[in-house]
Formats: structure tokens, sequence, C-alpha cells
């Protein structure tokens, strides 16, 4: 068995936090407004942690919010199959359910609130990832989240051609983010290869549907031949193997992604100054 690895959580302040029936712990790090980000599948790997940390040298405060698996442990199949079957059953979550009002994410929303309470600031951006992508998504029901994003976004589990277009919300959280797009001008980001199944293009449709203009799609070529290799079965874009590679699809990716976030959430840089 693969352990953890302590020196991924080096630096990281951890503390548990309930709500909404719900506790998880929280690994926070770093100054400025803040981010909370949600791992994918199994949970708190390195190369989340990559993200964070990337997060945090842009000048964010980050909050990662261990919702499954062991923090530091890195992937594996084993892992990764046993983290997936256990979020697959967890009420919590509701994989399966389309136009689902999900308890995780009113305690996403709860730990927005938390984090925009603790560092102040504009108000703040929420990550998620594949299993977590639209509980970011949902999290904008809070007006304190100003810069959703969700990379590669799964649930409900496409099995079905309404679970492919379904949003990952429910109906009312819908409506409240509509509201928000319209009246306030929020903006909504999503990434995804083209090709991936997981995260199907029949949901971003859904999507840019529901939210219009607000809904900012970024997706990354992966059809067959597609001039950087990336192949047609690529899933993870904000933890890819090659986003650390200047010029890569995927470190694009992260580069607008992390612009988004300064933007909303009001980080200068030095060529602000």
């Amino acid at each position: 068995m693969t352990e953890p690895s302590s020196s991924v959580l080096a630096g990281w302040a951890v503390e548990p936090f309930s709500n909404a029936g719900i506790t998880h712990d929280l690994y926070t790090r770093g100054t400025g407004p803040g981010v909370v980000l949600l791992p994918e599948i199994p949970g708190m790997t390195p190369e989340v942690m990559g993200l964070a940390d990337h997060l945090v040298d842009a000048g964010f405060t980050v909050t990662v919010i261990s919702l499954f698996g062991q923090p530091g442990r890195p992937l594996s199949p084993g892992y990764g199959a046993r983290s997936f079957a256990g979020a697959c059953i967890n009420r919590e979550f509701r994989a399966f359910a389309k136009r689902a009002d999900r308890p995780v994410a009113e305690y996403v929303r709860a730990v927005a609130r938390r984090v925009h309470d603790r560092v102040g600031g504009p108000g703040v951006g929420v990550i998620g990832m594949c299993f977590s992508g639209g509980f970011a998504l949902a999290s904008a029901v809070e007006p304190a989240v100003l810069a959703p994003v969700a990379s590669q976004p799964s649930l409900p589990m496409p099995l079905t051609g309404g679970r492919r277009r379904d949003l990952g919300m429910s109906d009312r959280e819908r409506d409240a983010i509509s509201t928000r797009v319209q009246e306030d001008g929020l903006c909504l980001v999503g990434l995804r290869f083209s090709e991936d199944s997981a995260s199907p293009t029949d949901r971003f449709r859904s999507l840019r549907a529901a939210f219009g203009d607000g809904w900012l799609p970024i997706s990354l070529n992966s059809r067959p031949g597609n001039p950087a290799g990336i192949g047609k079965r690529e899933h993870m874009v904000l933890t890819s193997k090659d986003v650390d590679t200047p010029g890569h699809p995927t470190n694009e990716a992260r580069a607008q992604v992390t612009a988004f976030l300064r933007e909303r959430l009001g980080v200068r840089t030095a060529a602000d100054a």
C-alpha cells in the first residue's frame, strides 16, 4: 500500500469544519483573497496539492476540503477505485441523481462564507474537478462566491442522455445562479477535453443554455492527431501530468483559470503596479 506523503501537506494548517450535518477537514495556506479547492477522486493527491500550491504562489489564500480519501496519498488504481466506489454510495454527493440538491453543495457554500469572513476581499473563488466539479458551480448560489470554476464536471454520472444533459445542480440552484448572472454579471468557467465522455459535451451545452454568456467554456482539443498529442481518454485538466509544461494546452488552461480568479477577486500583479 502506498502511504500518504507528509511533504505535500507541509505548511498547511488543518482544522475540522461542520455544517449541514457534514464534517470534513479543511487545509489552509497562503495570503490574499480566498479560493476553495475541491479535490477530484481519489482525494488530496500530490497533483491536487500541486494545484493548491500554484494558487498560493499566485496570491490566494487557499482552503482545500478533504472530501474523500487520505490527504497526501498518491493516486493508484486500487486507491482510486475504492474512493470512487465509496463516493458513489455516499448520500452527501448523490452521484446518480438528476436535478438534485446535494448536501455537499450547501456545505461548500458554508465553507466559502467562512473563508470570505476570515480573509475578506470582494469574494472568493471555488474550484471543483471531476466528481466535485458540479459542487463548485452550485456554490455560486452563495453571494460571496464570485469565481466558480468546474474542471471536467462529471456528476451526475453520464450513464443516460438525461444525465449527460444534467447541470449537476437543482432547478432552485440553477434559477438563483441565473439571476446572479443577469443581475450581477456573474461568470462561471468550465474546462474539459473535447473527447472526454466522462464530462460530456451535452452537459456543457446545457450549461450554456442555462447561463448564456455567463458560461465561459474552455475546451482542450483531444481529437485524434491533435497537435499536443493529447490522448482521447485524457480527463484531468488542471492536474494533468503536463500542466507544468510551458506551452502545453493544460498549462495554458491553468493560466486562464488563474487570470479569471485574479480578475474576479481583485488580485494585483506586477503589471498592475
